[in-house]
């Protein structure tokens, strides 16, 4: 059985909701505090047991690349003469957490065809993909959590989230399940954003994914989809009609943060200024003296 040591992260978007913002900076670079939406994401993987990050990116997106690169011998100097090592060990750890490739997106829009792209790069293994502009807190790792069920069951394992908000449904696709374990379901299908009344169940699958290399020629394959893009999702489904199992593992003890929306980054940022040792307490004596 192949260890899952790749991570596929599409970092292609235009990041349109967060316009004017991201008309150069990618939004994953958009800092939670003091650290990029994507930082997460690899941080997750690496702790996880990922070893080879792989990020499809789109133009525009050099500043990724920058940020997990070494830091320049100008910031180095700068940092050394002001005796912040510590941040200069922080930027060096950054750069050497894994190793990081980088590959362009081609081909038709949508969110299976930056998989597609990385192709060259996983081979006949398989892979991990997550998401460059979300992330989940939890503990041990969702990633982690994935992989160890994936150990058990193989197949496809799909990241699993509650949605205990019932109006909320429909920004997921929500899986119809047949339990297997006290975290692991079957999935026999995923609607797509329904209406609450539709949906089949309140378990979002979304996020993060451990596919089989028979993924490549499912998306390969693929005619468009819904608004004419290539979906993951319809990859997905193409692999249980040859029998392939499709299960979710329903992360425990994690909590979703979708910071390519406006509103939900903001109360991210906020959750985690909240947290971070050095603002907290200044932090929330500024928000309890608004006038709200």
């Amino acid at each position: 059985m192949k260890k899952i040591s790749k991570v596929v992260i599409p970092a292609a978007g235009f990041g349109t909701r967060f316009l004017p913002q991201t008309k150069a900076l990618p939004k994953e670079m958009l800092p939670i505090v003091d650290k990029p939406v994507i930082q997460y994401v690899v941080e997750e993987a690496v702790a996880s047991g990922i070893e080879d990050v792989i990020i499809v990116t789109g133009w525009s997106k050099r500043a990724i690349e920058d940020h997990f690169d070494t830091p320049n011998a100008d910031l180095v100097n700068n940092l050394r003469e002001g005796n912040k090592i510590h941040l200069l060990s922080e930027l060096v750890n950054i750069s050497e957490m894994a190793n990081f490739i980088y590959i362009r997106q081609k081909g038709r829009y949508g969110n299976g065809t930056p998989i597609l792209s990385a192709e060259p790069i996983i081979g006949n293994e398989p892979f991990a993909v997550m998401w460059g502009d979300e992330f989940i807190y939890a503990k041990p790792p969702r990633l982690k959590q994935m992989i160890d069920a994936w150990n058990k069951y193989q197949g496809v394992m799909v990241s699993g989230v509650r949605i205990e908000t019932k109006d909320h449904l429909s920004r997921y696709g929500i899986a119809d399940l047949e339990k297997v374990d006290n975290h692991v379901h079957r999935i026999k299908r995923i609607v797509e954003k329904p209406l609450p009344t539709d949906a089949p169940s309140n378990l979002a699958t979304h996020g993060a994914y451990i596919l089989p290399p028979e993924i490549f020629p499912a998306l390969r394959n693929l005619k468009p989809g819904k608004s004419g893009e290539i979906w993951l999702v319809d990859a997905i489904n193409e692999l249980k009609r040859q029998g392939i199992p499709v299960y979710a593992c329903e992360i425990k003890n994690g909590k979703y943060y979708d910071t390519g929306n406006k509103l939900e980054y903001l109360k991210t940022v906020i959750e985690f200024a909240l947290q971070h040792p050095e603002i907290n307490g200044e932090f929330r004596k500024f928000l309890k003296q608004l006038p709200l």
